[in-house]
């Protein structure tokens, strides 16, 4: 599976970590930045770039990382066709996925251990949509199109 992956300085030592495990598992990882923790950077620069992609179908996935998630999955939500979920543990993102269709997971690096986050990304990945939430999907859609009732 092709997964695009960003950060922003805070996040960027785990975002290395879930790209050597992604990578280890099998899936094509595709790294946005950033690499330096030193050097601050703005979450929304990463955010749009992998959003742009899962969006255009360039990649299946995405996944983004900052200090908490909550900023990446704001920004990643401003792309249409894009539902980023921010995860806490095994069971939201799983349910991100099952029930909410997600396709970009966020998660804060301040908040997670890696070996949590790498729990996180498993169940992420092997998890689908179940489609009796369909109807929740199609709301969220004219949301977007800005015809929601």
């Amino acid at each position: 599976m092709r997964i695009g992956l960003g950060a922003d300085h805070a996040g960027c030592a785990l975002k290395a970590l879930l790209a050597a495990h992604l990578a280890a598992t099998g899936h094509e990882v595709v790294d946005f930045g950033t690499s330096d923790p030193a050097i601050s950077v703005d979450y929304p620069d990463y955010a749009g770039q992998v959003a742009k992609g899962v969006a255009s179908g360039a990649l299946k996935l995405g996944l983004l990382v900052c200090g908490t998630g909550i900023g990446m999955s704001i920004a990643a939500n401003k792309v249409v066709g894009v539902r980023a979920a921010v995860v806490h543990d095994v069971t939201t993102a799983r349910l991100a996925r099952q029930h909410n269709d997600a396709n970009v997971l966020c998660m804060g690096a301040r908040l997670l251990a890696s070996t949590v986050a790498m729990e996180c990304i498993d169940a992420f990945l092997v998890e689908s949509f179940d489609p009796r939430h369909q109807r929740r999907l199609d709301k969220i859609a004219a949301l977007e199109k800005g015809s929601a009732s």
